[in-house]
C-alpha cells in the first residue's frame, strides 16, 4: 500500500475521515495534529499590534506644560 495522507477531524469520541478511503482492518496510521488556524485578517491584527507596541512602548509621556500651542478642542484641556 503506498504512503497517502488523508485530512481527518476529531468528533468528540473518534477520528472522522473527511473523505471516504477503503482501508483494510488493522492497517498502521500516522495521526498528525494540526493547530487551529487563525483567520487571515487575525494574523494581521496580531502582527500590527505587536509593532506597534515595539514602537511605542518606549516612548516618554510628555507633560501638559511642554505644549506650545494648546488645542480648545481637546477634552483634557
Amino acid at each position: 500500500m503506498k504512503i497517502v495522507s488523508l485530512s481527518a477531524h476529531f468528533d468528540g469520541q473518534s477520528i472522522q475521515l473527511d473523505e471516504p478511503y477503503p482501508l483494510e482492518p488493522n492497517t498502521q496510521l500516522i495521526v498528525t495534529l494540526v493547530p487551529k488556524q487563525i483567520s487571515e485578517q487575525e494574523a494581521w491584527f496580531s502582527l500590527s499590534s505587536h509593532h506597534l507596541n515595539n514602537a511605542y512602548s518606549e516612548e516618554d509621556d510628555y507633560p501638559v506644560d511642554a505644549l506650545k500651542i494648546a488645542n480648545p478642542d481637546y477634552a483634557g484641556s
